[in-house]
């Protein structure tokens, strides 16, 4: 990833708002982009998590995947706080 730019962590969800996808990226309008698309199999595809409700920016990768962990580790409720 390329820290020039910065890293993210950004939250996807579904447009009924069941699932909620977490992930880091040093682009995030293009995995936004990919994300809507369908342009890759996985969680996202099946779940069709193609809203952007959050990202946080960080300066270096280790920052942003600790907080992409923390995150993954909150309860439901507690990323939906977040997200408001």
């Amino acid at each position: 990833m390329n820290s020039d730019r910065g890293c993210y962590v950004y939250m996807m969800q579904s447009p009924s708002r069941r699932a909620l996808y977490i992930g880091v990226t040093s682009n995030l309008q293009e995995h936004v982009y990919e994300h809507k698309q369908h342009l890759r199999e996985g969680f996202s595809a099946t779940y069709n998590t193609i809203r952007l409700v959050y990202f946080e920016r960080f300066s270096d990768i280790r920052s942003a995947i600790n907080r992409e962990t923390q995150l993954k580790h909150w309860r439901r409720d507690k990323k939906e706080w977040l997200i408001q």
